[in-house]
């Protein structure tokens, strides 16, 4: 439809003189908070990243989806958003909840009905990618110790994590207390983003620190360099810019301290504590037919069995006591 009305001749709005007319004055703050709201469209091409354990051959899989995927969706969502600007002055984009319907209403008449199922099957295509993904995020905490043990399960049968997923269903709707979606996209992206630059940053350390382990996907140092200058534009000018909204990102991220005290660093926990632990387990597996996932071992080595062993301990396990590792051994 976009190339139909630039035939037309609608194309005012894309006339350079036009495009970059300022309608409010500029701030550098506007545009990072721009960026990290915009930024919220093309965030699914780290979401792969979660679920690798599942792909096939993920060594060529993975970054040959990911060099596949961002190009195709940068092509159509600017091309989404040049039909839009044929149609729409910059004024109405700003006016308008929902772009894509105002758009469906001035050029599709009576087939205007298309655009918001096709946003509903768009929405429902995201969130069936975001459980599907995010929900790794649980599972793999709770398989290194972090999170309670019960989220490292899977059904017995359908081998999915349903205790992560439904984990993942109760944060969800924790989020929906913010009535405001731009609000909300600003708390997640802000969160994301600190998160994506700390990640990056650990890779450029361990590529200085520790050269010689096994890298079986390998990129140039430039591309995250690059990544982490633009990471640090968009942080810093968003938290200039909405020092609240940012701030109170902070906090929520900052919720996940005291647990970590609570479930990990807090070692000798009293024995209630445990006892509920472990009754809260019992009855999740029950209800929901989960258990551990069953591991091969004739195909593993020594040190995986080790680790995937210490990994399935439940987080409410206490430390042995010196006294009771000290039973049974001879006493000078």
């Amino acid at each position: 439809m976009g190339i139909v009305q630039i035939c037309k001749g609608e194309y005012f709005w894309l006339e350079p003189k036009n495009a970059f007319e300022n309608f409010q004055e500029p701030d550098i703050g506007l545009i990072a908070l721009a960026f990290l709201q915009g930024s919220f469209a093309y965030g699914g091409w780290n979401f792969l990243n979660y679920v690798t354990e599942e792909l096939v051959d993920p060594y060529k899989n993975l970054p040959r989806a990911i060099f596949i995927s961002i190009p195709l969706v940068t092509f159509v969502y600017v091309f989404a958003n040049v039909a839009y600007v044929t149609a729409m002055s910059p004024q109405e984009l700003l006016a308008s909840n929902a772009v894509a319907v105002t758009f469906g209403e001035k050029l599709l008449g009576v087939m205007a009905w298309i655009m918001p199922i096709s946003v509903a099957l768009s929405t429902f295509g995201g969130v069936n990618g975001s459980l599907f993904t995010s929900s790794r995020l649980f599972f793999a905490g709770a398989r290194e110790g972090h999170l309670p043990s019960v989220l490292a399960m899977i059904h017995v049968k359908r081998c999915t994590p349903i205790p992560a997923l439904l984990f993942t269903c109760i944060s969800t709707l924790l989020m929906l207390v913010t009535s405001d979606m731009y609000t909300l996209i600003n708390y997640v992206g802000f969160i994301n983003y600190l998160f994506y630059g700390v990640t990056v940053a650990g890779q450029i350390v361990l590529r200085w620190k520790k050269p010689d382990i096994p890298r079986p996907i390998k990129i140039n140092l430039l591309f995250p360099i690059i990544y982490l200058l633009f990471w640090a534009f968009l942080l810093v000018f968003s938290l200039w810019s909405e020092p609240v909204v940012c701030g109170i990102g902070l906090a929520i991220m900052l919720t996940g301290v005291p647990v970590y005290f609570l479930g990990v660093y807090w070692q000798h926990k009293p024995k209630c504590f445990s006892d509920f632990i472990e009754l809260l387990t019992l009855v999740s597996q029950k209800m929901c037919v989960v258990v551990y996932p069953e591991v091969e071992r004739g195909s593993e080595t020594e040190e995986t069995h080790e680790d995937m062993e210490e990994q399935q301990q439940p987080i409410y396990q206490p430390t042995p006591h010196k006294d009771k590792d000290m039973a049974g051994q001879p006493q000078p």
